[in-house]
């Protein structure tokens, strides 16, 4: 329905304008009912809708309506399918609809910058690139239902502590480079209906009154159409906040912040233009909102949802969301007519999601040890035991030797192990990587009585595992909703073969990661010192060998790479690169692969990892069968951020094209060449160096003259002999001023500087 949004806003009082600014209550907007603007609901998610009753609160602590509960995002992201999180958006969106919800609170695509952040359950991944492509697609998912998606928390919300007031000081390089380009794509190329401002300040101003953040850069540069909403009670000056771009202030604030706006306006220190700019986005939101409730309502398009739908869904994601870490002399999959022993409390009471605000009230759960049994018939041979108490980390020896005994007369044993609400949960850090201890005594007993153990794990990021080489297998679970128990069955008895891969590295001690000596920072202050340097960028690059690298993730069969083949070898930076390759199922079961491709930059200026995730594609093959896939590379799958052109920029030279199964299985090589277009805005003064002319080649040629003339000041120049290049090492680190006087007085100033005012006007 079209509306007068110019006549509206006419006819607002200037303090109904400010009401429609904020919340009325924790989940509603206000309404302004005589001129038709109604309230409408948001709620959390992400990997569920949890929506509460009349009760609500923001912690989770009053139960929600039943909902499906899909794997936390953490397990989203290993699945690497694309079609996957759009369809799980779209159940999120069915099942939003039904009630009543105008938009659902996310996906969270924040950086895994440290393995200890209480919230990376819910985030997908250490690299941008994966994070946006998957947030892309699950916000497509969820808006084709007619419900918004609010992409959060923008940006740099790398950890709980201190959450609320803490400054991350990041360079603009990484930034731009890692913690700004998976909101970047996913504003780009699905256009969320609200972008949700994180708590923390960005060097020095709070997002949520940040001007360069949430205007300049996602509204001017990115193209962001919709509202800004703030995290809940992320406001800290709501005035500032306006005219920074925030929208709408969650939850309300009793009034008090909307009689701030009023004053401001009223006194002159805020534009009323500005306020009614927010409020004619507020409006557009709503009456998007109201009239996909009420076409809703009248066709009943999609107001319900299949449930059993929607549980089938949730159990193959699941599926696709484990990753098999290690599988020793084929251990996985199990027989069915082995005698199996079941330890552990997870096997029977599932720890499916992590704590906090995306808490979800599940429709149903499944229970691993019944789903196994369903599977193998009424005649399985699988027994029990909980191996260790659900109320505390403590062993408990009668717990232990119960276990032993089970787990001694079974042909395998598999652990049902993890993490727990209490150790990783929004709202605080975790303190270190390390299992509870009850876990970790529960796989050493085993190993005491069983030489064939599988290790089973729940948790939302990586864990250490002192135990890794002495166990047969390992599965990573992560927190795989409430199908979790069934995809788990169908996993280990090989009805599904694991596809999922990790879309974070697993670093063999915490001290091994790269932000550990400035995680979680001072109270109120973190420095990213580690830069570019993020997971898999870092430990590649510093030959750090982790416990499992990034991407990686084993299957029950075995593919085969060849036949890498690039359409151009030669190109300019403003063209497109198109490369195939072939992939071939050669083991025996019917099984997914997912191929990732790689580039680095093999002689950069400036520093560069040596390689990063530029596409990915997730192939199902049958056995024997071999597929062609293909890829297309742009500028920007090359280019890295220039503060000085303030622009992508790619530099002249060779790239590597690296294909493969992990950052560390890589199969396929290609180099290519590429021109750049970028202009050289560099300017030279008497403090640039004889070294900093390289990037250029006409400066560089006058920078050789110049050293030659220098080398002449104390003798002949003899090219290619020790002195010479003695010399050009030497004078390459050489201040332009120092020459002067190096040379004796042979070489003026005047000359100097005429020679940086030729070199200025013209190597561009």
């Amino acid at each position: 329905m079209k509306r007068d949004i110019d006549g509206i806003i006419a006819a607002l009082t200037l303090e109904e304008k400010a009401s429609l600014c904020s919340g009325k209550d924790f989940w509603t907007t206000k309404a302004v009912e005589r001129l038709g603007i109604l309230s409408w609901m948001m709620t959390d998610g992400p990997h569920g809708l949890r929506k509460q009753g009349t009760d609500s609160d923001h912690l989770g602590l009053n139960n929600s309506v039943p909902a499906t509960c899909f794997p936390s995002g953490a397990g989203l992201a290993a699945t690497w399918n694309r079609e996957l999180l759009e369809d799980v958006g779209k159940a999120l969106g069915r099942e939003a609809k039904a009630e009543g919800v105008g938009v659902i609170l996310g996906p969270a695509v924040n950086i895994k910058r440290s393995p200890l952040c209480g919230r990376n359950f819910e985030y997908y991944s250490e690299d941008p690139y994966l994070a946006g492509e998957l947030a892309k697609h699950h916000i497509r998912g969820v808006q084709s239902q007619g419900v918004g998606a609010s992409l959060k928390h923008f940006a740099v919300n790398n950890q709980e502590s201190n959450r609320m007031v803490v400054d991350a000081v990041v360079d603009e390089r990484s930034l731009r480079e890692i913690y700004l380009p998976a909101f970047e794509t996913a504003v780009k190329e699905a256009q969320p209906w609200t972008v949700m401002c994180s708590y923390n300040k960005i060097n020095g101003s709070y997002s949520s009154e940040n001007p360069w953040l949430l205007t300049t850069l996602l509204r001017e540069e990115w193209g962001h159409e919709g509202i800004v909403v703030t995290d809940w009670g992320a406001c800290d000056d709501r005035v500032a906040g306006l005219a920074a771009g925030q929208d709408l202030e969650m939850p309300g604030s009793g009034g008090l912040n909307d009689a701030e706006i009023v004053a401001a306006v009223r006194g002159g220190t805020l534009d009323e233009a500005k306020l009614d700019r927010a409020v004619r986005r507020n409006l557009e939101l709503t009456f998007k909102v109201l009239d996909n409730r009420d076409t809703c309502a009248r066709v009943d398009t999609g107001a319900n949802y299949d449930h059993d739908a929607h549980y089938r869904l949730a159990r193959k994601v699941a599926a696709e969301s484990m990753v098999l870490l290690k599988n020793e002399a084929g251990t996985l999959p199990l027989a069915r007519q082995a005698r199996i022993a079941f330890i552990g409390a997870f096997a029977r009471t599932p720890h499916h999601q992590g704590g906090g605000s995306s808490h979800i009230n599940p429709t149903g759960m499944d229970d691993a040890f019944e789903e196994a049994v369903k599977l193998v018939g009424v005649d399985s041979r699988i027994t029990y035991a909980p191996g260790y108490s659900l109320k505390g980390g403590d062993p408990d020896q009668a717990l232990l030797d119960e276990a032993k005994k089970t787990a001694a007369g079974a042909d395998v044993a598999v652990l049902f192990i993890g993490l727990t609400d209490d150790i990783e949960s929004e709202g605080f850090d975790r303190k270190d990587m390390r299992l509870p201890a009850a876990h970790d005594a529960l796989v050493e007993a085993m190993l005491e009585v069983q030489k064939n153990v599988v290790v089973v794990l729940s948790n939302g990021s990586p864990v250490e595992m002192p135990w890794i080489d002495r166990v047969s297998a390992v599965l990573e679970g992560y927190l795989g909703g409430q199908a979790w128990g069934g995809a788990v069955a169908d996993l280990l008895f090989g009805y599904l073969s694991p596809s999922g891969k990790l879309a974070e590295t697993f670093p063999r001690r915490l001290e091994d990661n790269p932000s550990f000596l400035n995680f979680p920072g001072e109270p109120k202050r973190v420095e990213y010192r580690e830069g570019l340097y993020v997971g898999y960028r870092y430990y590649d690059a510093a030959s750090v060998k982790p416990l499992f690298p990034f991407g990686h993730g084993l299957s029950y069969s075995s593919f085969e790479y060849s036949e890498l083949s690039v359409d151009k070898s030669d190109i300019h930076d403003t063209e497109t690169i198109h490369l195939s390759l072939n992939v071939k199922n050669t083991g025996s079961v019917e099984a997914k692969e997912i191929v990732q491709v790689y580039v680095g930059d093999l002689k950069a200026s400036v520093q560069r990892p040596l390689r990063e995730l530029k596409a990915f594609t997730k192939v199902h093959l049958a056995p024997g069968e071999t597929r062609t896939v293909e890829f297309e590379l742009g500028k920007r799958a090359f280019a890295y951020w220039s503060p000085v052109h303030g622009d992508w920029v790619v530099e002249t030279g060779e790239f590597v094209l690296a294909v493969g199964a992990s950052s560390r299985d890589l199969r396929l090589r290609a180099v290519i060449r590429i021109e750049s277009s970028a202009e050289d805005k560099r300017v030279w003064d008497l403090n640039s160096c004889l070294g900093d002319l390289a990037g250029n080649p006409w400066a560089a040629d006058r920078g050789l003259a110049l050293t030659k003339q220098l080398a002449s000041a104390f003798g002949s120049y003899e090219p290619g002999s020790p002195t010479a290049k003695m010399m050009e090492a030497m004078v390459a680190e050489l201040p332009i001023r120092a020459i002067v006087s190096l040379s004796g007085g042979k070489i003026p100033k005047a000359s100097m500087q005429a020679f940086l005012d030729d070199l200025n006007g013209k190597a561009r």
